[in-house]
């Protein structure tokens, strides 16, 4: 039924019985549900041919009928589509290229491609060759992402990205309190911030440490439960990678005083923690890189204020543009 269309399924069901079983004229039913002739002749017809079969007529039974034929003759064979599948799978290129390796039009193969879900590269897994799988689970707090995003520090007077490599080795030298390296260059050091994302609502909970330890990954952990918790989310589970802060038994035991089912990523797959991996991309972009700072404690003081905007107030496309915040069931009176 297209956008525009006069009579719902329902309207024309009640026609259909106004027709057939009230013995209502066509043209006085055309009238009342202001439609045409042929339109009205045409669902008290359907009505007509079910009520004749015996066969009890609900909404169902008058929804638009596909347009699809019987019989397509000229319709691609299967082996030929599986074999256009394989190739795209093992190898990873486009339709002409496809269509020089199987000996069909490059349209075929694209069509092919199109109605197999893999018409794009982007929906097809870069290691495997197989077609992206992607999943959400039903509520909020079935499943925690966490995992840890290791950032260089910045230099008092800012790092190199924003004032250039020759000012950002100055600043580099004159920040105090920094060892130094063989060369005699001082070692800056790192940042790591301990990430945790709700699968369901993508809402984000995150910490600066200056480790990714056992004990800071498990203290991380404890804090980020309770902060769900007081937005009514109750966390069931959490997937990290195979890191050494989280193959910990300090670790393991705080999964078990939380009551969390603990899982982890198969080696050498960050697709499975993907719903992370991509927030940190997000949080490099908006965050950490989008503006100059002054020193690395100026851009540590600035995150609370980066994740309100993320978790309230910026669209989500893969959630249908909405905020993540609006995917949890808040009590009224509790904000973020």
């Amino acid at each position: 039924m297209h956008a525009n269309a006069v009579l719902t399924p329902r309207a024309r069901l009640n026609l259909g019985r106004l027709v057939v079983l009230n013995k209502v004229t066509v043209a006085d039913a055309a009238r009342r549900f202001q439609c045409a002739y042929q339109t009205a002749k045409r669902w008290a017809g359907r009505f007509r041919e079910l009520h004749d079969a015996g066969i009890e007529v609900t909404v169902e039974h008058m929804r638009d009928r596909s347009s699809r034929p019987h019989r397509s003759p000229n319709k691609t064979p299967q082996p030929l589509v599986r074999k256009i599948v394989h190739h795209r799978w093992k190898r990873k290129v486009g339709p002409v290229e496809l269509a020089g390796i199987v000996g069909v039009p490059a349209s075929t193969v694209h069509a092919v491609l199109k109605r197999c879900g893999i018409s794009r590269l982007s929906q097809v897994d870069r290691v495997t060759g197989e077609p992206v799988r992607r999943y959400e689970h039903d509520a909020p707090g079935d499943l925690l992402h966490q995992d840890v995003k290791k950032l260089g520090q910045i230099p008092d007077g800012g790092g190199h990205r924003m004032v250039g490599r020759r000012q950002g080795r100055k600043h580099r030298a004159a920040t105090a309190g920094k060892k130094r390296n063989a060369h005699g260059n001082k070692k800056m050091g790192h940042t790591y911030v301990h990430t945790v994302v709700d699968d369901h609502s993508r809402v984000a909970y995150a910490e600066t440490h200056d480790d990714e330890t056992a004990l800071t990954a498990a203290g991380v952990l404890r804090r980020a439960v309770l902060w769900f918790a007081a937005r009514g989310v109750v966390v069931q589970r959490v997937l990290t990678d195979n890191g050494s802060c989280y193959r910990s038994t300090l670790f393991r035991r705080q999964c078990h005083d939380l009551d969390l089912a603990h899982k982890r990523t198969r080696p050498y797959r960050p697709q499975t923690n993907g719903k992370v991996e991509r927030f940190h991309r997000t949080l490099a972009a908006g965050w950490a890189f989008r503006r100059l700072y002054l020193s690395e404690s100026a851009r540590r003081k600035a995150l609370p204020a980066w994740l309100h905007e993320y978790n309230c107030h910026r669209l989500h496309s893969a959630i249908g543009k909405a905020t993540p915040i609006s995917r949890l069931t808040n009590l009224p009176g509790q904000y973020i």
